[in-house]
């Protein structure tokens, strides 16, 4: 039996399993993270150009710095992401750590065209995945999908450059942004260029809030047909468009107001969470990976990159995807709601006071030119507006909204008592410790305890785990 190229089901009358064939699909991350990359280096280096010709050290180096750093951890990423350390090509290698991204990413457009000229039976699969349905009036099914070579090499690519993507938003664009836009105001002036490199910066920091959700879906939910659709995509940009421009804001306004406690304020937020996940992990009494599932090496790369990229995007966002430093992938697969809805409020708590703090210590220009009153109501309103598209996100454009067993706005608005955290402690504690999921097949209408009601009728229970779930095979 061959699998259909087209992704159709193809069987045999013997009894064969049938097998869905892993589509081509065109590396859009790969092309939109090299894209955004190499358009925030070059206008960076125009802008350098500009502050050293006005005698502006300090801008200058902090430019320069926030183009540097992400770019050479970004290649070393891509360096020990591939493998290259093993083999034994320096000259390879010398490339990648010069041009690390535009040659991975001229790599993966080679892999794709020259997979799109071949055919299932000139390129046989060499891994077989598992995946179960989330379509409506199939949830629990489970298919098979074959993966080729150049399937899994384009996946490969693809999982590198989300991370990368991430590397470049929260260590370059982020802090490019804030720079840029406080260089404005202290200034009073807006250049193109700087107006340029603030346009591009937005862009990347946006777009990697959204690989964050989107590593988090794949991390947490690898298990299922994950498929975004574009009202999830709508939700998820302006979600995290709003979260971010509203906490560059914020912290813009309060370095204009307060500049020498800019560094302590987010210094304390790094901190705290950096050592979140360590807190966690020594609350739980956990140990680290074992060496056989995780090289001594890329497990002490992890412990020190992870937790601090960590705490860089939730410094401006939130990550989304949870540490757990005991698991052999160092990512927590249980949701958790309350952490969600604490990280918010918190958030917002914090932004209302910087506003505050720059209202109360503003300069005579500003208050003489800028509309005080109408800025900090715009903040507010874009920050309701983010959590808004969040909740909606989560409730009714989540691609594995199916399994999430009970309502999300309702359990991030309002449900803080401790008797629901009991209830989702106790729901939750029949997971296994890697983190696997079991997903029960949905029982006949005689066997439901209760058919009238519309959440046992429309959703799978995952905490109801036992004996007659189906195991999970892992996406590697």
């Amino acid at each position: 039996m061959e699998p259909a190229r087209d992704g159709s089901p193809a069987s045999e009358d013997n009894g064969d399993v049938a097998l869905n064939h892993h589509r081509t699909r065109l590396p859009v991350t790969v092309v939109l993270a090299t894209l955004l990359h190499c358009v925030e280096f070059v206008i960076a280096a125009f802008v350098c150009n500009v502050y050293s010709r006005r005698d502006h050290g300090l801008w200058m180096g902090l430019t320069v710095a926030f183009m540097v750093v992400p770019t050479a951890i970004t290649q070393m990423v891509l360096v020990f992401f591939h493998g290259d350390v093993r083999r034994n090509t320096p000259g390879i290698l010398l490339a990648h750590l010069l041009l690390g991204p535009v040659i991975r990413c001229v790599e993966t457009l080679i892999i794709y065209f020259k997979a799109r000229g071949r055919t299932a039976e000139e390129e046989p699969y060499v891994t077989l995945l598992k995946k179960i349905s989330l379509k409506k009036g199939q949830v629990g099914q489970e298919t098979d999908w074959a993966m080729g070579q150049s399937g899994r090499m384009l996946t490969t690519h693809s999982h590198a450059f989300k991370l990368t993507a991430v590397i470049q938003a929260f260590l370059g664009s982020t802090p490019q942004l804030t720079l840029q836009a406080y260089a404005s105001v202290r200034e009073e002036r807006h250049d193109a260029l700087r107006l340029a490199l603030m346009a591009v910066a937005f862009v990347s920091a946006t777009y990697g809030a959204l690989a964050c959700s989107m590593l988090d879906v794949q991390l947490r939910y690898g298990d299922y047909e994950v498929r975004f659709g574009l009202a999830a995509y709508l939700c998820m940009v302006l979600w995290r468009g709003l979260e971010v421009a509203t906490r560059v804001a914020s912290l813009v306004l309060f370095a204009a107001a307060l500049a020498h406690w800019v560094a302590p304020v987010l210094l304390a937020n790094l901190l705290l969470f950096f050592l979140l996940p360590w807190a966690v992990f020594w609350a739980r009494r956990g140990s680290l990976p074992c060496e056989s599932s995780v090289s001594r090496l890329g497990g002490a790369a992890a412990l020190c990159l992870l937790p601090l990229l960590y705490a860089c995007v939730n410094v401006v966002c939130w990550s989304a995807v949870q540490l757990d430093l005991s698991h052999d992938k160092f990512v927590e697969k249980k949701e958790n709601w309350h952490l969600l809805a604490a990280y918010y409020y918190g958030r917002l708590a914090e932004n209302v006071l910087l506003n505050a703090l720059w209202y109360l210590n503003r300069s005579e220009s500003e208050v003489a030119n800028a509309p005080t009153l109408q800025l900090l109501a715009a903040q507010l309103v874009c920050y309701v507006l983010a959590m808004l598209f969040m909740l909606l996100f989560y409730q009714f454009c989540h691609p594995c909204r199916r399994v999430l067993d009970r309502n999300i706005c309702v359990q991030v608005l309002f449900d803080c008592c401790p008797a629901d955290r009991a209830w989702d402690d106790t729901s939750t504690s029949s997971e296994s410790s890697s983190g696997t999921r079991l997903l029960t097949t949905p029982q006949p209408e005689e066997d439901n305890p209760n058919p009238s009601d519309p959440q046992n009728a429309q959703h799978t229970d995952v905490s109801q785990l036992g004996d007659q779930g189906t195991a999970i095979v892992d996406d590697t």
